[in-house]
């Protein structure tokens, strides 16, 4: 029986006879796309430019090609890996009645060899190798990334450019503070309001002023650093009149009920809820990989080791998990989770302690996921009553 989401194998047999199968290695400037064509012995590579219209005269003129040869094409299949040019292709191609996929680049086996060649029609063959070995339906043998709507894609840039922004934040302080302490200059605060006017009554230990023109590129940061902070506001505000406007949809419910737990704020809800709940994972141990918060094993032979996070998934969701299992422990501390954690780390040592919060990070993050989705809540959760 097939699972939910199940993108680790093609779920339709293939007719090879009557199936054109091409591949696409996508750069900035051109795109090289190999095909097996049924009936014809020789594998096809052709050069394009960025041109999805030209593509789909290649993909029509090679079924011709199959139907002159005496097969009746009925399955156009297509893909690319996962790269700067996302989904919008493969939307795309499937909007034309073409079979459309996009590989986890991840998923694609490589050459071991220290200096192995690559071009871009070697990476095509890859490709093809591991898109034929998905389509006869071979378990794990190459896994496909979920194509996201538009809509899905969008709702995710508030939070994205807001993380963006709030490291730019922390880049413009961090400069401020390194141009001040070349000069022997500490404990002035760049982030407070009133920080502006109090560049120029600044001076050395020396007992002489700021020089003129550090005193003006400060003045510049400064500025940047109100506009940065001006346009986080922005997003907030927007966000939260989105929220606003429409509390019954279903991801903005997702969110409110998330706030609503002690130690969680609007925008980590808004982040978990964008990234990872949003979409459809088939079980807690897809959850968990998702956000890159499963281990690394090595075993080989009698060699029983760790290798500490796979770091495979959502960094983004990873980061922000991390953060909120060290809030859960300050503010849920007579949930199960939280004495589960306090429990294995009562020999208090740091290293047990570092290793623990990443199992509490993915405890936690099945947790919400189950409380958002089934509405289960593990024991002991505080949760704000509805407003």
């Amino acid at each position: 029986m097939s699972q939910l989401n199940d993108l680790s194998k093609s779920l339709v047999a293939l007719e090879q006879d009557a199936t054109l199968i091409a591949v696409i290695e996508m750069s900035q400037s051109s795109w090289l796309v190999a095909g097996i064509v049924p009936g014809v012995e020789r594998q096809p590579l052709k050069k394009l430019t960025t041109d999805q219209d030209a593509l789909l005269q290649l993909l029509h003129r090679w079924r011709k090609e199959a139907n002159e040869a005496g097969h009746v094409i009925k399955r156009i299949t297509v893909a690319y890996e996962a790269g700067r040019d996302g989904f919008w292709l493969a939307r795309w191609l499937r909007a034309h009645e073409i079979e459309a996929y996009v590989i986890h680049p991840s998923s694609i086996p490589v050459s071991r060899e220290h200096r192995r060649a690559k071009t871009d029609r070697l990476d095509t063959e890859l490709l093809k190798r591991a898109f034929l070995g998905w389509l006869r339906g071979e378990p794990k043998h190459c896994s496909m990334a979920a194509v996201p709507t538009i809509a899905d894609e969008d709702a995710r840039r508030p939070s994205r450019e807001r993380e963006n922004l709030v490291r730019e934040v922390t880049r413009l302080v961090n400069r401020m503070k390194a141009n001040l302490a070349r000069l022997g200059i500490r404990g002035f605060r760049p982030h407070l309001a009133q920080a502006a006017g109090q560049l120029q009554t600044l001076q050395t230990p020396e007992g002489t002023a700021v020089p003129a023109n550090t005193l003006a590129e400060l003045r510049r940061d400064m500025d940047r650093l109100r506009f940065v902070k001006q346009q986080i506001k922005q997003i907030e505000a927007a966000r939260v009149q989105r929220l606003e406007s429409e509390p019954g949809e279903r991801r903005h419910a997702m969110v409110y009920l998330l706030a609503r737990v002690v130690g969680i704020g609007v925008e980590s809800a808004d982040m978990l809820v964008q990234e990872v709940f949003s979409r459809k994972l088939r079980d807690r141990r897809a959850v968990a990989r998702y956000a890159g918060l499963t281990g690394a094993p090595d075993e080989s032979g009698n060699k029983r080791r760790e290798r500490g996070l796979a770091k495979a998934g959502n960094a983004r969701v990873r980061r922000g998990m991390i953060q909120l299992a060290w809030t859960h422990l300050l503010h849920q501390k007579d949930s199960v989770l939280a004495q589960w954690y306090r429990a294995r780390t009562a020999d208090a040592r740091g290293r047990t302690r570092k290793i623990m919060i990443i199992a509490l990070a993915r405890k936690l993050l099945i947790a919400l996921w189950r409380l958002v989705t089934t509405g289960e809540a593990p024991a002991g959760l505080l949760i704000r009553p509805a407003a």
